[in-house]
C-alpha cells in the first residue's frame, strides 16, 4: 500500500529563502487577524486558518500555487456566505470579513513581488479596521507588532539577493519605524482634529450598563460586570467618605407592577417640580471620565448643579429631578471637571401638584404589601407620621426582621400574578439592592408619601497606583428618594439597613470566584488585585493621553506655547512651519551622511600621499594591493613592511563588516594600519622625477 504523502520540515536555518519569507508573512497575516475572531463569523475564521494553513504547506514543500479558478471559485463562496451572514456586502462588518479573506487569498498568488507588496498593503489596511472597533492599548500593542512585521517583510521583499537575515531585516524595519516615530508624534500633536472626520467611531468601546428602566433583578445582573463605568479624579476639596458617592443616573418615576420608567409628567409644565437646588456646605471640585455607554445618561456625584462644555454636537441637561442627560448616547469617552456638592437639598418645600406623579401604584398588584402598608397606617404611633417617621419606622423594620443581601434571592413572581415584591417583603425577605428600593417606595407610596427609585453608582475603589477613584459596572445601585414637607426630596437607601458594609465601606456583593482566579488567590491572595490596579492605571493614563486627546487639548498646548485665542488654522500653521523645520533639518543630516567621508578612506588618504611623496604616481581609484606592487617595483625588498601593511589594509577593506560594532572594529584597525604604513614609508628615499611604473603594477 503506498504511504500517503507527508510535509517533513527540514528546519527553519534550512528552508528556501522563498518559503522562509512566505512563512513570515503567513505569520505576520494570521497574528493581524486574530483580534478579529471574536467578531468574525465562524465560517470566515476556519476558511482563513485554511487558506494560510494551505500557503504554507505549498511553501515548505515547494509545490505549485493552485490555479486562478480554484481561487476565483473560492471568493465566490466566500462573496454568498458574507451575503447570508451579514445580509450585504457593504457596510464595516461585511467590510472586514470581506478584506480577511481576500488578504488570506491573495496569499495564493504570490508568484511575483507585485503580489507581495498588494499583500503588504492589504495587511496595513487590515491593521486599520482594529481600531473601528476599539481603541484599547492591547489592540494599539498588537497592531504594532504588525506593523513591524509587514515592515520587516516589505523590506526582506525590497532584498532580493542573497539570503539576508529576519533579525536583520527586522532591526532595518525598526530603524524606520523610530525614524517616523516624530514625525507620527508631530501629526498626533498638531494636525487639527476636524469632526467628523477625526473622531472615534460610534460603536467602538461603547457597552451598556445603566438603562433608563429597571425591573427587579436587573442591577444584580450588572454584579458580575467589573468593568469600569467612571474614574474619579479629587482636584480640590475634602474627599468625600464612601457612605456620601452616590453618583446620580436615570431617576425612575413610573411603575406598572414590574418595571421602574423614567416618568412623563402627566401635568402642564407650570405644575412640574422645580428643581430647587440647595447647595449646603462646600464643594468638592472632581475630574470625572465617563466609559462609554451607548446611554443619553452622564453619572454625576449628587449634587452636580452645572458642567462645561463637552464634545461638539454634545448638549447636556440638567433635569428637574437632578439627573443629567445628553442629546445623543454616549457612544464615546468624555471627560469633564466641575464642583459637586456630596451635601444638598433639593426639590419644592411645599406641596404642589406635580408631586401626584410619585404616589401613583398600579391596581391589583402585591395586594398583601399594600394591606401591610395600611396596617402601619393604623398603629396610633404611625397614624399621623411625616415622610421621615414613617421611613425610619420601615428601615427599623428591615433591621429587625433580618433581611438578607443577597445576588442570587431566587425566582419571585414565577407564576407571574403581580406579588413580587409580596413574595420579597413578606416571604423571602432575601433581595439586592432593587428589591428593597423598590419595596420601599411601593410601601411609601401605599402610605401615601411620594416617592422614586433613582439609580446609578454607589461608592468606589481606590487606585493605589495613581490615586484615581475608580467605579465599576458592579457598584450599580438603586436607593430611593422620599418627599418631605419643609425639607424637598429626601434620600434613603434600605440597603444601608440590611448590608451597611456595601454602603459604609464600598463593598459590592461579588459574583463566586472562578477556578483559575480561586487557585492564584490561594496562592497569593493580593497579587490580582495588584495586578489588576497597575493594569487599570497604566490604561487610565492611555485613555487620558492618547484616546482623550482632543482638540480642547490641543488648544490647551497652544496657549502654552503662547496663542491667546488659538484656532484650527493656528494648529495648521504650527503643523507647517515644524515639519518644515523637521524636514530640512533630516535633509541636512542626510546630505551630510552622504558626503561625509568613509573612515578607511580618511586612512587610506594619509597612505597615499605618504606614498606620493616618494615618487610613486598615485590616483583616486587606486586600490591598497595595486600601490604595494608599485611599490615593490619601484623601492625592491625595503619597501616590503609597507607593503605588507597596505595588503593588510586592502585585505581589511574587503572584509565583511555587517554589525555596527564590526564596522567601528574596522575603522579603528583602518587607522591604525594607516598610521604603520606611513611610519614604515619614511624610510625610503623620495624621488624627484618618478619613472614609469610597470604595465602589470598599474593595472
Amino acid at each position: 500500500m503506498r504511504r500517503p504523502a507527508t510535509i517533513a520540515w527540514p528546519g527553519w536555518r534550512h528552508l528556501p529563502r522563498e518559503a522562509r519569507d512566505t512563512l513570515f508573512l503567513l505569520a505576520v497575516i494570521a497574528w493581524t487577524v486574530l483580534p478579529h475572531v471574536g467578531q468574525l463569523p465562524v465560517w470566515c475564521t476556519a476558511l482563513t486558518a485554511a487558506v494560510l494553513l494551505w500557503r504554507g504547506a505549498l511553501a515548505v514543500r515547494g509545490a505549485a500555487l493552485p490555479s486562478r479558478w480554484v481561487l476565483a471559485g473560492v471568493l465566490l463562496l466566500a462573496l454568498a456566505l458574507t451575503f447570508m451572514t451579514h445580509r450585504t456586502l457593504l457596510g464595516k462588518e461585511s467590510g472586514i470579513t470581506l478584506l480577511v479573506v481576500l488578504v488570506a487569498l491573495k496569499t495564493l498568488e504570490l508568484r511575483a513581488r507585485r503580489d507581495a507588496f498588494a499583500v503588504f498593503f492589504l495587511g496595513f489596511f487590515l491593521v486599520l479596521t482594529h481600531f473601528l472597533s476599539s481603541q484599547s492599548m492591547v489592540i494599539a500593542a498588537a497592531m504594532l507588532v504588525s506593523v513591524w512585521g509587514l515592515m520587516t517583510a516589505l523590506v526582506l521583499a525590497h532584498m532580493p539577493v542573497g539570503q539576508p537575515g529576519l533579525d536583520r531585516a527586522g532591526a532595518l524595519a525598526g530603524r524606520f519605524a523610530l525614524l517616523g516615530a516624530p514625525v507620527m508624534l508631530l501629526l498626533f500633536l498638531l494636525f487639527p482634529r476636524i469632526g467628523p472626520l477625526w473622531g472615534v467611531p460610534n460603536d467602538a468601546g461603547a457597552k451598556t450598563g445603566l438603562s433608563g428602566e429597571m425591573r427587579v433583578g436587573m442591577i444584580a445582573e450588572l454584579a458580575a460586570d467589573d468593568s469600569i463605568a467612571l474614574r474619579v479624579r479629587v482636584l480640590s476639596g475634602t474627599p468625600p467618605p464612601p457612605e456620601q458617592l452616590y453618583f446620580r443616573g436615570p431617576v425612575l418615576t413610573g411603575f406598572d407592577g414590574t418595571t421602574w420608567r423614567v416618568g412623563s409628567p402627566r401635568f402642564a409644565s407650570g405644575a412640574t417640580l422645580a428643581r430647587n437646588l440647595r447647595p449646603i456646605g462646600e464643594p468638592v471640585e472632581l475630574e470625572v471620565t465617563v466609559e462609554p455607554s451607548r446611554l443619553s445618561t452622564i453619572p454625576a456625584l449628587e449634587a452636580t448643579p452645572a458642567l462645561p462644555a463637552l464634545e461638539e454636537n454634545l448638549r447636556t441637561q440638567l433635569l428637574d429631578d437632578l439627573h443629567w442627560i445628553t442629546n445623543r448616547p454616549l457612544a464615546e469617552r468624555i471627560r469633564y471637571t466641575a464642583p459637586s456638592w456630596p451635601r444638598f437639598a433639593h426639590g419644592p418645600t411645599e406641596p404642589t401638584l406635580g408631586l401626584q406623579d410619585a404616589l401613583d401604584l398600579p391596581p391589583g398588584f402585591n395586594p398583601r404589601t399594600l394591606e401591610w402598608a395600611a396596617a402601619l397606617r393604623r398603629d396610633p404611633r404611625y397614624a399621623q407620621a411625616d415622610g421621615n417617621t414613617l421611613a425610619a419606622a420601615l428601615m427599623q423594620h428591615i433591621r429587625r426582621e433580618n433581611y438578607s443581601y443577597t445576588l442570587a434571592p431566587g425566582l419571585y413572581d414565577e407564576a407571574q400574578r403581580g406579588t413580587a415584591i409580596d413574595e420579597f417583603w413578606l416571604d423571602g425577605k432575601a433581595g439586592f439592592c432593587e428589591h428593597f428600593a423598590t419595596a420601599f417606595v411601593v410601601i411609601l407610596r401605599a402610605l401615601d408619601v411620594p416617592a422614586r427609585v433613582v439609580t446609578g453608582y454607589q461608592g468606589a475603589e481606590r487606585n493605589p497606583i495613581d490615586g484615581t477613584l475608580v467605579v465599576r459596572n458592579s457598584f450599580a445601585h438603586a436607593w430611593a428618594e422620599y418627599w418631605q414637607p419643609g425639607q424637598g426630596w429626601v434620600r434613603a437607601d434600605p440597603t444601608a439597613a440590611v448590608a451597611p458594609e456595601r454602603i459604609d465601606r464600598s463593598r459590592p456583593l461579588a459574583p463566586a470566584p472562578g477556578f483559575v482566579a480561586t487557585a492564584f488567590g490561594g496562592v497569593a491572595p493580593d497579587a490580582l488585585l495588584q495586578l489588576r490596579a497597575l493594569w487599570e492605571s497604566a490604561n487610565n493614563a492611555w485613555n487620558q493621553w492618547v484616546l482623550n486627546y482632543s482638540r480642547g487639548t490641543q488648544f490647551d498646548l497652544l496657549k502654552r506655547l503662547g496663542y491667546a485665542s488659538p484656532s484650527w488654522e493656528d494648529l495648521a500653521l504650527l503643523l507647517i512651519v515644524v515639519a518644515s523645520g523637521l524636514s530640512l533639518a533630516v535633509a541636512g543630516w542626510a546630505w551630510w551622511g552622504h558626503h561625509r567621508t568613509d573612515p578607511w578612506l580618511r586612512a587610506y588618504a594619509r597612505v597615499r600621499q605618504a606614498t606620493a611623496k616618494r615618487g610613486i604616481p598615485v590616483h583616486d581609484g587606486m586600490p591598497p594591493r595595486t600601490l604595494a606592487a608599485a611599490l615593490r617595483a619601484r623601492h625592491g625588498s625595503a619597501a616590503e613592511p609597507a607593503a605588507r601593511v597596505l595588503d593588510a589594509l586592502d585585505r581589511l577593506r574587503y572584509a565583511r563588516a555587517d554589525a555596527p560594532a564590526s564596522r567601528r572594529r574596522q575603522a579603528v584597525q583602518a587607522r591604525r594600519l594607516a598610521a604603520t604604513a606611513v611610519a614604515a614609508l619614511r624610510p625610503l628615499k623620495p624621488h624627484t622625477s618618478p619613472s614609469k611604473m610597470p604595465v602589470a603594477a598599474s593595472r
